[in-house]
């Protein structure tokens, strides 16, 4: 695909990973330079996307991205103009395959659209995020739940990621090495960040040689690929050569976005 040269060629969509990129990791809260910078350009006409692995996005991402469109669970749940666009959920198979990982004292966790199902070692503690969201033991899934997501945490979860790579190869994974060594995410064939983004701009009416896509992480891979212009946060090896722009972290986005809009004003 032919990337323009700068960002200040038109862009029309902007796609925002959220941790270690929009806010910090783990964060919640849009730094206040982002957030000004976020309005300016939407005056400007620029929409804009967060496209996410985790199963929710943040209020105050929301109030301060104004997203035009929401992808959750690393692409694999859709949603343009606050109505559901595209749902993918595991095959009975594929979610036997990925449950059966036989790693002693892994913590995981499964997603769907209302509820979080979890298996964790005994005395292992339990996550804020977790306590304040309805979720029950992995054992109670239902027959026909439709399961979006499935993270695994464990020091060994390498191994069973090639495993499962080898034997399933058509279902996406994340995860697994740096940064995230201990943390393995597994979604449903295509429910990825790049087909998100894809999707998204084709629902939104805009060329992709129009978007524009920030990511830091492994799971950003996919969707700076396939962006017209790409913009890596942090330093990670697997990302540079991706990318068209490189900034040092989430402090340094909200000036960034400032020089896009400037650009764009001119033009």
């Amino acid at each position: 695909m032919l990337r323009p040269a700068n960002p200040s060629d038109s862009p029309k969509l902007l796609a925002f990973d959220l941790d270690g990129t929009l806010i910090s990791d783990g964060g919640l809260l849009v730094p206040q330079a982002t957030r000004a910078a976020l309005g300016r350009l939407r005056t400007l006409g620029v929409r804009v996307a967060v496209i996410t692995g985790r199963d929710q996005a943040p209020p105050d991402v929301l109030d301060a991205a104004q997203p035009d469109a929401v992808a959750t669970n690393n692409g694999g749940t859709i949603s343009v103009g606050g109505e559901l666009h595209t749902e993918a959920h595991f095959g009975p198979e594929d979610l036997r395959a990925v449950l059966a990982h036989g790693l002693h004292d892994a913590r995981v966790i499964a997603f769907t659209a209302g509820r979080i199902y979890v298996d964790a070692p005994p005395g292992t503690p339990t996550p804020d995020w977790l306590r304040q969201r309805p979720y029950a033991p992995l054992s109670a899934i239902p027959v026909g739940e439709k399961i979006l997501k499935v993270g695994f945490y464990h020091p060994g979860i390498r191994g069973w990621k090639d495993a499962l790579n080898a034997s399933h190869p058509h279902l996406v994974m994340t995860g697994a090495q740096e940064p995230y060594t201990d943390f393995l995410t597994v979604t449903p064939s295509g429910a990825h960040k790049g087909a998100a983004l894809i999707a998204i701009a084709g629902a939104l009416g805009i060329d992709m040689a129009h978007t524009v896509a920030f990511g830091d992480s492994d799971n950003d891979l996919a969707m700076l690929e396939v962006a017209g212009h790409a913009v890596q946060l942090g330093s990670l090896p697997l990302l540079r050569p991706h990318a068209d722009d490189t900034l040092s972290g989430p402090e340094a986005l909200g000036a960034y976005l400032d020089t896009l809009a400037e650009r764009l004003t001119r033009n």
